[in-house]
């Protein structure tokens, strides 16, 4: 009997392949994680959502992550991460729990953008950050990605989004206070240095968007939900 393949089977059954990515392209490894770097907090208690193998938590020195797949998430263990069993648009914890939450190239995997933003902004506390990083599909690299997306086990089911669509999306979840950052302004097979962080967005092919939770309205919704209760 034929089942459909879910986009948790094709990290599932494809880990390996995932892992040699980054062996293939250390140099845009290196410029993503240098870019992500610049926009994290240095301080506080942060989540890696869709936290994978480990790539970019562990390096990056977040202590938790959540992924739905469990052979990444054995991967992520062995490498020292505490890695709990979730999707981003039912996250696993309580409200106002994390100083910072970070998605790395996992928007595109996500079955529902708005529920897992909304998801990352309870989560977070009053003006907690959220950070993002995803290649944006204006970009050169993104428009090949999606040209090429069917020879590719792990694009052919994503769903790209550009700069302005995330803006929006996390604009509609509540965020605000946007700063934005990119890199990788060459193709992948051109990388021969760590590339530089500029900010804003239009040229570089990843993209980094950091906001921020609003502090009044977090504590007004906190005062609605007391009110509904009792």
């Amino acid at each position: 009997m034929n089942m459909k393949m879910t986009k948790n089977d094709l990290f599932e059954n494809n880990s390996d392949q995932y892992e040699k990515w980054f062996e293939k392209y250390p140099l845009v490894y290196q410029s993503e994680l240098a870019i992500v770097k610049t926009y994290l907090p240095e301080h506080g208690n942060g989540l890696e959502i869709g936290a994978g193998s480990g790539r970019f938590a562990i390096p990056l020195g977040i202590e938790t992550g959540v992924d739905p797949s469990p052979q990444m998430r054995k991967i992520a263990k062995k490498r020292g991460l505490k890695v709990i069993n979730g999707i981003a648009e039912n996250l696993p914890f309580a409200d106002d729990t994390f100083d910072f939450a970070l998605m790395v190239t996992s928007i595109c995997f996500v079955d529902d953008l708005d529920a897992s933003f909304r998801e990352a902004y309870r989560i977070l506390k009053p003006n907690g950050r959220f950070i993002i990083g995803f290649v944006d599909k204006s970009s050169d690299i993104g428009r090949q990605y999606q040209q090429h997306k069917n020879e590719s086990v792990f694009y052919k089911s994503a769903k790209f989004y550009s700069t302005d669509e995330v803006m929006l999306h996390l604009k509609k979840a509540g965020f605000s206070a946007f700063q934005l950052g990119q890199t990788i302004f060459n193709q992948l097979k051109d990388v021969k240095d760590i590339q530089p962080v500029k900010k804003g967005y239009g040229d570089g092919s990843f993209v980094v968007i950091s906001a921020l939770t609003r502090n009044s309205h977090k504590l007004l919704l906190r005062k609605e939900i007391r009110v509904t209760k009792e």
